[in-house]
């Protein structure tokens, strides 16, 4: 299995670094997994509507160019699918099963995704309604992906 995560804008803590470094050694047992960073689009505080509308696409180009037509894209969104972890386990799980192992996730900057990333997408996803920094939603997802294949095996790690 391949996953790939792909996210807007250079990570540039450490203590992030540090924890998405950690969970990826992990999931070398299970998958190889590869960050792709995209450049974020340079833009003043106050955009117009036009103005980040042009952003996202922008960022969404860079996006897109880095996906494969054979990948099956989740993209992260607020407004994507909720879900438990046990099943988006069983949903890695199936995929899997069903001849789709490359899976390619999409954090977008902090606009957003644009709406040609979101079209491109198989899946949303949504780690709930609160906003957070698109830094610490690469943490958040390469521990869940961790967690899924955890829970697959029947590990107590997920309790």
């Amino acid at each position: 299995m391949n996953i790939k995560i792909i996210g807007v804008g250079k990570l540039k803590e450490k203590y992030f670094k540090d924890g998405i470094a950690e969970y990826r050694k992990r999931l070398t047992k299970f998958a190889k997994v590869e960050i792709v960073e995209v450049a974020d689009e340079k833009a003043p505080e106050s955009l117009s509507e036009a103005e980040m509308t042009q952003v996202k696409a922008i960022e969404g180009e860079r996006i897109l160019g880095k996906i494969k037509d054979k990948e099956w894209v989740i993209a992260l969104a607020i407004e994507g699918k909720q879900r438990p972890s046990e099943v988006f386990a069983k949903e890695i799980e199936d995929l899997t099963t069903y001849g789709h192992s490359d899976i390619t996730f999409v954090i977008g900057g902090s606009l957003g995704l644009a709406p040609a990333v979101m079209k491109r997408a198989n899946d949303t996803l949504s780690f709930g309604k609160l906003t957070m920094p698109h830094q610490l939603m690469r943490l958040v997802l390469i521990e869940q992906i961790y967690r899924a294949f955890m829970i697959q095996i029947g590990s107590p790690y997920h309790k």
